[in-house]
């Protein structure tokens, strides 16, 4: 008899452990879920703060002159897309300069979009009266992750794009986003962020800048939902398996 409760006992360990490793075998580490400490809540200096781009090199930019397409690159004006991929542009070489058609090479780096305009505006003025220029970045990104519905690379359209817009841009949060917990990475420096009250909200709607990276976690119990059907017939498995013992050792 003693041997028979002990095999009961054994079977009952058993079906314990193989649920725990179903379970452990749900578990992932996605990259930027780490055990390391980061900064909770964001420093005065993120909040609302506009920030205007300086050009710089590898910047890929548009020049779009009015009415003049064959003297711009990529115009917002004329019939040339100005989108990075499908579009024309001119990169900003290692020494700060972008080539453009009848002037030659002309240092921008350092500049703002509208600063740049206004200097090709007087450098062109030598040939056209009262020259209209737009120039415009095309590779200002950030990158939304996790729980999203379409994660990836996003450009920054204006000079003042939020994070919440950019959330948007991924066509908003999952149904198992953590809105509690979500992270913002800015040069290297982590900030979790609590997007669940109007107040949090309205105080973590930070300005991004190139290269900022937004992770929106996994909520607890989404692992448990997706494992469900396989944990379920495991778990009738181990307990027909008891059940069945039971019936023999008596």
């Amino acid at each position: 008899m003693f041997k028979q409760v002990e095999r009961i006992n054994s079977i009952k360990w058993f079906a314990a452990i193989l649920l725990f490793g179903v379970l452990q075998s749900c578990s992932t580490q996605n990259l930027f879920e780490s055990d390391r400490k980061v900064t909770r809540g964001s420093e005065p200096k993120l909040h609302h703060k506009s920030h205007v781009h300086l050009l710089q090199p590898d910047d890929k930019i548009s020049v779009s002159i009015w009415n003049h397409d064959d003297l711009s690159i990529g115009s917002v004006f004329g019939i040339y897309n100005s989108n990075e991929v499908y579009g024309k542009w001119v990169l900003i070489n290692e020494n700060g300069e972008a080539n453009l058609p009848k002037i030659g090479s002309v240092q921008l780096a350092g500049l703002t979009s509208d600063e740049a305009s206004a200097k090709l505006k007087s450098l062109y003025a030598v040939f056209i009266k009262d020259p209209v220029i737009v120039v415009k970045v095309l590779n200002r990104k950030v990158t939304v992750l996790g729980e999203v519905k379409t994660p990836g690379s996003y450009l920054l359209e204006k000079e003042d794009h939020t994070l919440i817009e950019a959330i948007g841009l991924a066509g908003g949060m999952d149904f198992y986003a953590d809105k509690k917990k979500v992270k913002f990475i800015r040069d290297g420096q982590e900030f979790i962020l609590d997007l669940t009250s109007m107040e949090d909200f309205e105080t973590n709607n930070i300005v991004l800048q190139t290269g900022d990276i937004i992770y929106v976690p996994t909520r607890k119990g989404k692992v448990i939902d997706k494992k469900a059907p396989t944990l379920i017939p495991i778990a009738s498995v181990a307990t027909t398996l008891v059940v069945i013992i039971s019936l023999f050792a008596k």
